[in-house]
C-alpha cells in the first residue's frame, strides 16, 4: 500500500518483515536482550521498585496460637522513565523504484525500511552498550590476564570469580556474561578454553565453537555476543568501523523481563504505545515536490538503569548495580 497523499499511513507490513530481518544474525543486535521491553501507555511516569535489602532480609516468620503473622514493612521506592522520540526517514524517488521493480517488486519498500530501521536500532544499542560497558555506573573489576593472551589468559577463573561476587552482592545468580564480538574471537582461541573444550565436547570443530558452548563452559545460561558495528567517524570523512560494544569491557547481568517490574534486573527499555502496539512503527507517506515516497521509521523510548529516586531525583537504591559485575582489562 503506497501512500498518495502527504498524510502517512501506517506500514505494519514493513515493520514485521523488517525486524525479522534485523532480529537474526545479521546486526549483532543485544541491547534488547539486556534491557528488555516494557510497553507503556504514558510518556513518562513512575515505577515501582524493592529495595535489594527487601529481598535478602531474613524474617521471623513464627506465629504464636491466637497472635497474628509477621508482614512485611519494607515501602516500595518509586523509579522514574520519560520516553523521547527516535526516528529516521529515507525516501524513494519515483526513478530509484522503477529500477528496483525491475528486479524485484516492492523490494524499494523494504530496502528504504530496512535502511531506516538499522538507523534507528543501532542508535538504540549504543546507548544501551554505553550505559552497561561504563565504569561510572558500575564498579570495574580488572582482570589480571587479558583475555587475547591467549597462552595466559584464564577466563574461566575469571567468570567464576565474578559469578561468586555477584551472588554476594545480590543474593542471585546472573542471567548472561554481555561480551564484545572481538572478545568471543579472543575466546575461540585461548587456551584455556580450548583445553575445556576438548574434554566438554569431544570432537567440537574448534573453528566454529557457538556461544551456548561457551555459556556452558562459563557455567552461565547465556553468553551474549555484542556484534554491531558502527561508523565513528564523522559525514565526509574516511569510514572509521568500530564495535558498539567495548572490547575493554564483560559484564555478568540479571535480567529482568515480562510484566513485573519490581523484579530485580539491569534495566529495561520503556517504548511509549500511544500511536501503536509496534516497536519500531513505520509509516510511509508521498512528497511530490521530490517525487519520492518516504519511509519512516520511529520509536519513544527510554533505556534506563533500574534505580529508585528520591525527591531530590537522586539515586536511592542502586537495584541495576547490585545486577551487574563489570569486568575491565578485557584486552591489552
Amino acid at each position: 500500500m503506497r501512500a498518495t497523499t502527504d498524510s502517512a499511513v501506517f506500514r505494519p507490513d514493513l515493520g514485521v518483515a523488517v525486524m525479522e530481518y534485523v532480529e537474526g544474525a545479521t546486526m549483532g543486535l543485544i541491547g534488547l536482550e539486556v534491557f528488555p521491553i516494557f510497553k507503556t501507555p504514558k510518556n513518562s511516569s513512575t515505577f515501582s521498585v524493592i529495595p535489594k535489602e527487601a529481598l535478602l532480609k531474613l524474617q521471623d516468620t513464627a506465629r504464636a496460637p491466637r497472635g497474628g503473622y509477621n508482614r512485611g514493612d519494607f515501602p516500595y521506592e518509586r523509579g522514574k522513565y520519560i520516553t523521547s522520540e527516535q526516528g529516521w526517514e529515507e525516501p524513494i524517488d519515483d526513478t530509484e523504484r522503477a529500477l528496483f521493480d525491475q528486479e524485484a517488486p516492492g523490494m524499494a519498500d523494504f530496502i528504504a525500511t530496512n535502511r531506516a530501521m538499522g538507523i534507528i536500532m543501532k542508535g538504540q544499542e549504543k546507548r544501551i552498550a554505553d550505559k552497561l560497558f561504563n565504569a561510572s555506573n558500575f564498579t570495574a573489576n580488572s582482570i589480571t590476564h587479558e583475555w587475547d593472551d591467549s597462552a595466559n589468559a584464564v577466563p574461566i577463573n575469571d567468570v567464576n570469580t565474578g559469578i561468586t561476587a555477584f551472588r554476594i552482592q545480590c543474593g542471585m545468580l546472573p542471567d548472561a556474561l554481555v561480551i564484545a564480538y572481538s572478545t568471543f574471537m579472543d575466546l575461540r582461541v585461548c587456551d584455556q578454553i580450548i583445553d575445556q573444550l576438548k574434554y566438554t565436547f569431544p570432537g567440537i570443530d574448534l573453528n566454529n565453537m557457538t556461544s551456548m558452548q561457551l555459556a556452558q563452559l562459563f557455567g552461565v545460561p547465556r553468553v551474549l555476543v555484542g556484534g554491531a558495528v558502527y561508523d565513528a567517524a564523522g559525514k565526509g570523512i574516511d569510514s572509521s568501523i568500530s564495535d558498539i560494544w567495548s572490547n575493554e569491557y564483560a559484564a555478568l547481568v540479571k535480567i529482568s523481563s515480562g510484566p513485573d517490574l519490581t523484579q530485580p534486573g539491569v534495566g529495561r527499555t520503556f517504548v511509549w504505545t500511544e500511536d501503536s502496539a509496534e516497536n519500531p512503527i513505520v509509516e510511509q507517506y508521498r512528497e511530490e515536490a521530490i517525487r519520492s515516497d518516504v519511509y519512516r521509521v520511529r520509536h519513544n523510548v527510554d533505556e534506563r538503569l533500574i534505580q529508585s529516586i528520591d525527591t531530590s531525583e537522586a539515586v536511592k537504591s542502586n537495584v541495576a548495580a547490585a545486577c551487574v559485575y563489570l569486568f575491565d582489562n578485557i584486552t591489552t
